[in-house]
């Protein structure tokens, strides 16, 4: 570390953003300002003309989630209006720790949101791919699963079996042959269940 490198906190802010500063890795930008998403080592990084800050940790290239990325989540609480998620892999890479992430209930699927229900889409305990949306909030992202290929992956019925997609809007189990509503995803990336699994096994 350099002896002049500015050390900031996780939501100090840095800089205006205007058309010489702009937010790049480990920021956000919020009303204007770009603030660090993390606690680290600010850099300033030129390119296209613009002044780019960077934040990192300890010196090290943290793997963050960053606007449009194919997240897998875990999800852990549910309401009326939106399910909280722990972030547990970018892309195919498993992350050391998770971040925390919300789906408001408008992100769910692409049509008739007025009629989404978060407890028929989501349940505590289950595995989504979701997309990550652009950051409006300190230490917690927002994400989407408004897309075919995005929503459930893996879930467990209410005796504990691993369940089988049977529609885009339901699970079935395969030894009480119960069906559970959720917002499947129509595919299931190869190896991604095991990845998830280790990850799961790993933190208990």
């Amino acid at each position: 570390m350099k002896e002049d490198s500015l050390v900031c906190l996780p939501g100090q802010r840095l800089s205006i953003c205007d058309k010489i500063y702009t937010s790049g890795q480990g920021t956000y930008e919020r009303k204007g300002y770009i603030y660090s998403m993390l606690g680290g080592v600010v850099d300033i990084v030129e390119k296209n003309g613009l002044k780019v800050l960077e934040v990192h940790s300890n010196g090290q290239n943290t793997v963050i989630p960053s606007q449009g990325d194919i997240v897998t989540a875990e999800v852990y609480i549910i309401t009326q209006q939106h399910a909280k998620c722990h972030i547990k892999c970018i892309g195919n890479t498993v992350l050391k720790s998770s971040f925390r992430a919300i789906i408001r209930k408008e992100y769910v699927r692409v049509t008739e949101k007025d009629k989404v229900e978060i407890y028929k889409s989501f349940r505590p305990g289950d595995i989504i791919l979701a997309r990550v949306l652009p950051i409006t909030e300190a230490h917690s992202y927002q994400l989407s699963t408004a897309e075919n290929e995005l929503g459930v992956v893996i879930a467990h019925s209410e005796h504990g079996y691993p369940m089988i997609p049977v529609s885009w809007t339901e699970m079935q189990c395969p030894k009480t042959l119960v069906k559970e509503p959720r917002k499947v995803a129509k595919v299931v990336p190869e190896n991604m269940t095991t990845d998830i699994l280790s990850v799961l096994q790993n933190n208990v």
